[in-house]
């Protein structure tokens, strides 16, 4: 019987989302957690097949060479930087993905953490339920600059919200066209422009060796003090030591975030207390209708390979998703 393990099923999703019964001989197993180390090792021991959620597990070669049995490694997504493919290729496993996610998931999260933070929602609501009313004033959308750090297919769509909104939208990446730009209506400008002007920045880069630490110190001081940051797409492109300064100092007014450094985020983390920050726990493509895609399509990743033709292979050589 093939074993197959998904792992950090936190929602109990698979039992209710996977089409589980189109295979036979399969035994199917959900880790409802987050396993690192020998718990990691034991929880996915004898599995030919790990079903991977996105990237909170990193499977580089030293991993990968202890999987003794695995035989498919399958991550929902269209890519997955915490692969070492590579290795896994060194080592005969084949890494399929899933089909690509629409862009709304995590466009829309990323504006309820704007609008969270700049209309203080987490604190009038903690306030409303212990019987207060009105204890703070809140920021208009309308008038103000938003800037987009990378305008790929969510980006474009964080453009044309913020329009609807009123709002004046600039863009700014290493790799920013010009011309199609313009043709969304933003306004391409360089880095210390966008983070200058800005009175909401919000990142969607994929994250690369380029774009790590691409927002640090000096793009969160040229920042107003009025302005916010909003990370939803991944922890290290923001030096997340330099964002906690520039909150406790008060160098900008607040951040909306979705992704960390590290994952789950540490209990202790100061992140996790400081009074501007909205966060939430890497919720931004967590939707039924999303999970329910990339499971239907991992299940179908799974068949192919059994039946000797996987599909949706991804090798070191792939194309970066984006």
């Amino acid at each position: 019987m093939t074993r197959v393990v998904f792992l950090d099923d936190y929602q109990d999703a698979v039992a209710r989302l996977a089409p589980t019964g189109r295979l036979a001989g399969v035994e199917w197993v959900a880790v409802h957690e987050h396993l690192t180390d020998d718990a990691l090792l034991t929880a996915v021991s004898g599995a030919s097949v790990i079903v991977a959620m996105r990237e909170r597990t990193a499977f580089d070669r030293a991993l990968l060479a202890r999987l003794t049995t695995l035989e498919l490694l399958v991550t929902t997504g269209p890519g997955n930087a915490a692969i070492d493919l590579v290795a896994a290729g060194d080592l005969g496993i084949t890494v399929c993905a899933t089909s690509a996610k629409s862009s709304g998931s995590t466009a829309e999260l990323t504006w309820g953490l704007i609008l969270s933070v700049l209309r203080h929602l987490p604190d009038e609501v903690a306030a409303f339920r212990q019987g207060g009313w009105q204890h703070t004033l809140g920021t208009d959308l309308a008038g103000a600059t938003l800037g987009v750090v990378g305008l790929g297919r969510i980006g474009s769509r964080m453009a044309r919200i913020g329009q609807a909104f009123d709002m004046e939208v600039l863009a700014w990446s290493q790799r920013l066209d010009p011309e199609r730009a313009r043709g969304l209506g933003v306004e391409p400008v360089g880095k210390e422009a966008l983070f200058a002007r800005s009175d909401v920045v919000t990142v969607h880069m994929v994250l690369s060796d380029r774009s790590r630490g691409v927002v640090g110190a000096a793009e969160l001081g040229a920042m107003k003090p009025t302005a916010v940051l909003v990370n939803t797409s991944r922890g290290p492109i923001v030096d997340e030591t330099a964002l906690v300064d520039a909150l406790a100092t008060g160098s900008i007014a607040g951040a909306g975030l979705d992704v960390f450094g590290d994952e789950p985020l540490p209990a202790d983390h100061p992140l996790r207390s400081l009074p501007q920050a909205v966060c939430t726990p890497h919720l931004g493509y967590v939707t039924e209708t999303t999970l329910a895609q990339w499971f239907d399509d991992a299940v179908e990743d799974i068949e192919a390979w059994m039946a000797g033709t996987p599909i949706r292979v991804i090798t070191a050589s792939s194309p970066v998703a984006r």
